[in-house]
């Protein structure tokens, strides 16, 4: 919104910086922060008097969760409120890139907001059935990829670029759009199963967020994409303004969810934060430096899936629990010791993630 004010410049005043995408992105990163800062007691408070016995803890996890009992959830909100309104402020509205990822984000949002608000009406566990949030998250992802592909340039549309090799593309055809969904439910998923402990999601989100954002400003460059030997993807700059947003929202948001944790995510946070990662690739064509940059999600995802396979054929866990955080915390490994470790491992894999950019 406030790019418009490039047109009272004469080209050398204040409002010429409005045209940058690096000065939009910083204000959009304090325009978040301050958000979170201001509005997360309020919010936290209000999510205490409305949902009074807060987020139901499962009897079956680790016996350390019962203490978390009360904990009010839905905290995604605060994230959601500020990404959004810094979004809105600084980044530019005619831009399809950054429309697709809000539409994303805030579809997966609007899915987890609905499963949090039936688990606390319901004081249970069970919240919207498994089939509908997957089916509607399918269909929010398969627009997303159809958006992708009429925006992308006619060489990249349909096609998915291969990290290290510019020169190669897999043509999907008709099957891209399917992928982009794989993609988007996928990584909407994996950072929901990840969301099991205070602070530990959040980090890794903002992490990737920052590798994706790095990319998305690299890849809209000419310039850049020359000397980086990736595909230029006109437009998705812009892209680097949301997740500046991003980042300042998460930040705001782990100021009340660092351990001990005031407000949980929910998967108002988790569905949302995840599917944007995913959008963001697919806008990008990093679908699979994602994987990469995302790759703690996946072995969380990966644990989860292994540990239901096993069982079922043998009857048998590879895992004490999954998803795999909490096999450390049935090994006997403090809460804040898996969160630290898990987000050291989170920035050493994205930054393996951005040296796919140049790698000759």
């Amino acid at each position: 919104m406030l790019f418009w004010l490039t047109e009272l410049s004469d080209g050398g005043d204040v409002f010429n910086l409005f045209r940058y995408i690096t000065f939009r992105a910083g204000g959009a990163f304090f325009t978040a922060l301050i958000f979170g800062f201001i509005f997360g007691r309020p919010l936290i408070n209000l999510l205490r008097i409305k949902q009074g016995r807060g987020q139901p803890i499962r009897d079956d996890g680790p016996e350390g969760h019962l203490a978390k009992a009360g904990t009010p959830t839905m905290g995604g909100l605060l994230i959601l409120s500020a990404l959004v309104v810094a979004t809105l402020l600084w980044a530019r509205l005619d831009n399809p890139y950054v429309i697709m990822v809000l539409f994303v984000t805030l579809g997966f949002g609007a899915i987890g907001f609905a499963d949090d608000y039936a688990k606390v009406s319901k004081h249970n566990t069970d919240g919207v059935s498994g089939k509908i949030r997957f089916g509607l998250g399918l269909i929010i992802a398969a627009i997303a990829g159809v958006w992708a592909a009429w925006y992308h340039p006619d060489a990249l549309s349909n096609q998915l670029a291969m990290p290290f090799f510019k020169n190669t593309l897999l043509n999907l055809g008709i099957f891209f759009v399917p992928f982009t969904m794989i993609v988007i439910v996928g990584s909407a998923n994996a950072v929901n199963l990840t969301d099991g402990l205070d602070g530990l999601a959040i980090m890794p989100v903002m992490i990737a967020a920052g590798a994706l954002g790095v990319i998305a400003y690299a890849v809209g460059r000419v310039d850049f994409t020359e000397y980086l030997d990736v595909h230029y993807v006109p437009g998705t700059g812009e892209i680097f303004v949301f997740t500046s947003a991003l980042i300042g929202g998460g930040l705001g948001f782990l100021w009340y969810n660092a351990p001990p944790a005031a407000v949980f995510m929910g998967d108002t946070g988790s569905l949302a934060l995840g599917g944007a990662l995913g959008a963001i690739a697919v806008a990008t064509k990093h679908e699979i430096v994602l994987a990469i940059v995302g790759g703690l999600f996946v072995v969380e995802a990966l644990s989860v899936i292994i540990q239901v396979l096993y069982f079922k054929r043998t009857g048998k866990r590879v895992f004490l629990m999954a998803p795999i955080h909490h096999h450390y915390e049935k090994k006997g490994w403090a809460e804040p010791q898996i969160v630290i470790r898990f987000w050291i491992i989170s920035l050493v894999l994205a930054l393996i993630g951005l040296a796919t950019l140049k790698v000759r």
